[in-house]
């Protein structure tokens, strides 16, 4: 099968695309700015960007499936200008293109960040609505990007949406903001945790999914690729369990931190590295859901969840071994 993946070098795309050449797909892939990290690969490259139209009608020429990973994560408003026009307008492009080029199926990579949060204690699933605020820039663009899948499906296109939760494991060549995270803990650089956490998945978990949904996934529907929810605190100590090592566990409340992320921007101005806390991520923090459903995946897709630990020890090695840890 011939198989399109725009995002390709991202952490999602990334594993992704290793596991589709395992399957002997041909893999075409559109490349903006990076791509050393698919020089080995054996796969084909269309230079360009999602929003450049051309180049995406040379990505879906010939071609059977589109897998849309690209987009631009943002914890914070400033960029909220280039996290529209990719997620959104990028997201209308491939659409577009994939409907000239008349591909069999489109394959999109949405977020439970696009989903209203009711309440940490609240049962997120399928049903729950997209949210229609602007304030958090990479959820609405999320949420406004499925829209456009959606109704680009009543229209007949053949598209299915999946929705993971907070993404980690191996192939994260880029150093995306959680893999960041997890490394400051294992080497105990964290400052400070705070009250909440996030829903866990294993990266390779939500790519088999992907796959899956080739011939699994109905047309028009979404499916939500969640994993475990742990606290920060939850996450610290089986961090410390894996590397024998301390780890951070100091509890500030949010409202210390909240008065620190200036101070972490400016850091992060000056070092280049991304800020261990925004106003953005300590919102999504405190808030996340604790009970993600991910029980229509299990049932349409075959969806299955490794261990969180597992993950955490493979995805740890895998930094060792690609020099991000020592």
């Amino acid at each position: 099968m011939r198989i399109a993946v725009t995002g390709a070098s991202g952490h999602i795309g990334n594993c992704l695309v290793h596991k589709l050449i395992n399957k002997n797909h041909h893999v075409k892939v559109l490349i903006h700015k990076f791509e050393s990290d698919l020089n080995q690969l054996n796969i084909e490259k269309v230079m360009g960007n999602i929003l450049d139209p051309e180049s995406l009608k040379k990505l879906c020429k010939n071609v059977d499936i589109v897998f849309h990973t690209a987009a631009k994560i943002a914890l914070n408003n400033r960029e909220s200008e280039q996290v529209f026009a990719i997620n959104i307008e990028g997201t209308r492009n491939i659409i577009e293109a994939s409907k000239s080029a008349g591909i069999q199926k489109l394959i999109h990579f949405s977020s439970t960040d696009a989903f209203e949060k009711i309440s940490p204690e609240y049962v997120l699933d399928e049903d729950v609505p997209l949210i229609k605020s602007t304030v958090m820039a990479y959820g609405f663009s999320k949420a406004e990007s499925e829209r456009l899948v959606t109704k680009a499906a009543q229209n007949g296109l053949d598209a299915v949406i999946l929705s993971p939760s907070a993404v980690v494991g191996p192939f994260d060549n880029r150093g995306s903001f959680l893999g960041n995270a997890l490394i400051k803990i294992y080497q105990n650089k964290l400052p400070m945790l705070i009250p909440g956490g996030y829903n866990w998945v294993d990266v390779r978990d939500i790519a088999d999914a992907a796959i899956q949904s080739i011939e699994k996934g109905r047309k028009g529907e979404k499916y939500i690729l969640s994993g475990a929810y742990l606290s920060l605190k939850e996450l610290s100590a089986l961090v410390s369990e894996i590397s024998t090592q301390k780890t951070p566990s100091l509890i500030a409340p949010v409202f210390l931190a909240k008065i620190a992320c200036p101070f972490f921007q400016i850091k992060s101005s000056i070092t280049g590295e991304k800020p261990t806390y925004t106003c953005q991520s300590l919102k999504i923090i405190e808030n996340a859901p604790k009970n993600i459903s991910n029980q229509k995946a299990k049932d349409v897709l075959g969806y299955d969840v490794r261990p969180l630990k597992q993950t955490l020890i493979d995805t740890f090695d895998w930094y060792k071994q690609n020099k991000f840890l020592k």
